[in-house]
């Protein structure tokens, strides 16, 4: 049998699975970009106001990691992990303010691949956020960390697609620039996520 000094607090575990939460939240924000007659600058702040609490909640993770005599597991681990999350939502943050603030969702219809981003990003914060609280138990997340490196090179093929629209002079120069920098946003986006659960196979392995 394995002994462990590693205390079972489970504050960690529950502001991770919040920021994780944050991320869905995102993501199904920036699907109602895609709606016919969306409030565009309303989804831009509604996103802008979820980026707000996840900024408060890795605040909140990084005094308890001060304030904690024994972690859950390793201090650097932990800052990692939370500040990974956080990378997620300022990159879905960027990307509804940038669509919003350049005008692109006037556009008759945003390239097919932008969707496909954002969709891949659904799907890789819906998964994110049902491994969180495996953390407690280490168990059960491998095939988490498999599936989000798989959607990730889906990501990256839907990011060159993209690039090959962008360039093939259907849009202007200076729509060409405004989506690019979007484009961009959602390629890191993919790979923050991946980064996130990089760090999660890490943290397993110490632990296993």
């Amino acid at each position: 049998m394995k002994f462990s000094f590693r205390p079972t607090e489970g504050a960690f575990y529950e502001l991770f699975t919040r920021a994780a939460q944050n991320l869905v939240r995102g993501t199904e924000l920036l699907n109602e970009l895609a709606l016919p007659g969306v409030d565009v600058q309303s989804v831009s702040d509604r996103l802008t106001d979820v980026e707000h609490d996840s900024d408060e909640i890795t605040h909140t993770l990084y005094k308890k990691i001060n304030s904690t005599f024994i972690t859950p597991f390793d201090r650097a681990d932990i800052y990692s992990l939370g500040s990974q999350l956080d990378d997620v939502m300022d990159h879905l943050e960027a990307v509804g303010n940038l669509l919003y603030l350049y005008g692109l969702t006037e556009l008759p219809s945003l390239p097919r691949e932008m969707h496909e981003l954002v969709n891949v990003l659904d799907q890789q914060a819906k998964i994110t956020a049902d491994a969180m609280p495996k953390l407690r138990s280490m168990k059960g997340l491998e095939e988490y960390w498999i599936e989000i490196n798989r959607l990730e090179n889906d990501g990256d093929r839907a990011y060159r697609m993209l690039l090959v629209r962008l360039f093939s002079g259907e849009y202007d120069a200076l729509t060409v620039l405004k989506m690019k920098e979007v484009a961009d946003e959602l390629e890191a986006a993919c790979d923050a996520f991946e980064h996130v659960a990089n760090t999660v196979e890490t943290i397993t392995v110490k632990e296993s």
